[in-house]
């Protein structure tokens, strides 16, 4: 049996029945409720045909159906396939044909789009929608009434448990297939690393669809009999209120949110007085943010780092022992990272190489793509595509996204270090550094600039970069925006700013 994510449903379910699993706009649901919910949830799939392997599309937003969803596609033998709900017609059709859903279970305003594809998708027998009053697909059908006489499949630690959608920056997204032991072993690791206990409260904020908000927003606590309070989605006054009011010891999220929760004017580390840890994940957090919200909250922001194709954490910083900002961490529990050059062989500590991982966490493999999945795993490692290097106290520290490095007259210019000096100054709330072809030069470096003073300049922003950077690092250019652009979890997309120099030029 081994790592099994179920199991640990079960077991906090028997060990806390009466203990809140979930909070969600003042309903609560305890862990025997969630459990038994759960149990019809995979009784019903069971009886609509849905066998061991078969994959199931979740296309919810944040809400108790997710969880209890997810644990009940599982429970059946059945596979999670989450789906983003803002994505469009075109992108959820990709991947259902791709993953070769043989059933939906997403928002009733999703319902127009699922029965437009089933018409294209013959695979689909099987379509039910939350908050719907239409009689013959509604959830309430699948959370009520269990059959006692249900035969579920026999599930391995081995057997796939999730297939995640990764954002596709280089062509069509591939399908990242996790295993229950890839998933329930990096709970497990988040649990330990961060001392996850029954009387803790962690906020959902982070969309469910994604890897890092799914192991530890969702199943680290379910390991621990923790309760999830839920939100919707991520609006900095609605998640400091809950965060206050619901009392969370926990919050996880990327560095925008702490971005958008920092320029608050009228919060203080009063709201964040219940909190005991804040985790971040999903981007570099510039160092000079956690400073400044740090400060201003009174509250300790740990940093990790994770990928899909790994579960997702591999490394964070440790929540008793030294705590290096800038840093991702070390490794986490199980799990080893390793900086390497071309050839795969360790660099010195110090210098910068591709980071790989090896552990329980590394997935099966990309869904179809078996040329993709020898690229990417070598010899049981996970060749991640950054750079990074390593101290030799074993802490990380991401430098780039190996195909985000700027060649500027045949010198390397890291984005990453040019945006932290941007960072610095007080007037900026957000910054992207890009490379953009010169024929002088093969590429100069862009910075792209939110702003909350709008009478700085180009000139003000280059004449404070000037003593901190090297020559060939500076900006060529800056150009002022209103946003940028950002994925789901709200990680900058320096892929679609790429793309519009490409068409400016």
């Amino acid at each position: 049996m081994g790592w099994n994510l179920n199991e640990s449903l079960r077991k906090s379910a028997e060990k806390f029945p009466n203990h809140n699993a979930i909070t969600f706009e003042n309903k609560h649901i305890t862990y025997s409720d969630l459990y038994s919910q759960v149990e019809c949830v995979a009784s019903n799939l069971v009886q609509d045909g849905i066998r061991k392997g078969d994959r199931v599309a979740l296309v919810l937003g944040n809400c108790p159906e997710f969880v209890i969803a997810y644990y009940g596609i599982l429970r059946a033998g059945g596979v999670v396939v989450p789906v983003n709900p803002i994505f469009t017609k075109n992108e959820i059709s990709y991947i259902l044909s791709n993953s070769q859903a043989k059933a939906v279970i997403a928002d009733s305003s999703m319902e127009a789009t699922i029965e437009s594809l089933k018409v294209e998708l013959k695979q689909i027998e099987k379509q039910y929608y939350v908050g719907s009053n239409k009689a013959e697909f509604i959830w309430e059908q699948l959370i009520e009434g269990k059959s006692n006489d249900i035969e579920y499949p026999l599930m391995i630690e081995d057997d796939l448990a999730v297939i995640l959608y990764t954002s596709g920056t280089t062509g069509k997204p591939k399908g990242a297939m996790l295993s229950h032991k890839n998933m329930a072993s990096n709970a497990e690791s988040v649990v330990k690393l961060v001392e996850f206990n029954e009387d803790d409260r962690i906020l959902a904020a982070l969309p469910m669809f994604h890897v890092f908000s799914m192991t530890v927003c969702i199943n680290s606590p379910i390991m621990s009999g923790a309760t999830i309070v839920i939100v919707q989605r991520f609006h900095p006054v609605e998640v400091t209120n809950t965060i206050f009011n619901e009392k969370v010891t926990l919050f996880a999220g990327v560095p925008t949110m702490y971005s958008f929760l920092y320029q608050l004017k009228d919060y203080t580390d009063e709201h964040f007085k219940s909190i005991r840890v804040c985790l971040s994940g999903g981007a570099s957090l510039p160092v000079e943010l956690l400073q400044r919200f740090e400060e201003k909250y009174k509250t300790t922001i740990l940093e990790g780092f994770g990928l899909s194709e790994t579960a997702p954490v591999t490394a964070f910083n440790p929540l008793k022992g030294i705590r290096k900002v800038g840093s991702v961490g070390i490794d986490i529990p199980g799990v080893i990272n390793k900086v390497v050059d071309k050839y795969g062989k360790e660099v010195p500590r110090g210098e910068i190489g591709e980071l790989i991982v090896k552990g329980p966490n590394v997935m099966i493999g990309y869904l179809g793509m078996p040329e993709a999945t020898s690229n990417a795993i070598k010899n049981d490692w996970f060749y991640t595509g950054d750079l990074a290097e390593m101290d030799n106290d074993g802490y990380i520290f991401i430098v780039d996204r190996i195909k985000d490095m700027i060649i500027v007259n045949g010198y390397n210019v890291y984005p990453r270090e040019v945006e932290e000096v941007i960072y610095q100054h007080p007037a900026i709330v957000e910054v992207a550094v890009i490379g953009i072809s010169d024929k002088d030069y093969g590429e100069v470096v862009k910075a792209f600039v939110v702003s909350n003073d709008e009478s700085i300049s180009m000139d003000d922003i280059l004449h404070f970069c000037q003593d901190k950077l090297a020559k060939y690092k500076l900006p060529k250019l800056v150009e002022f925006k209103k946003e940028l652009p950002k994925n789901s979890t709200g990680k900058i997309l320096k892929t679609a700013l790429k793309v519009e120099q490409v068409e400016i030029n």
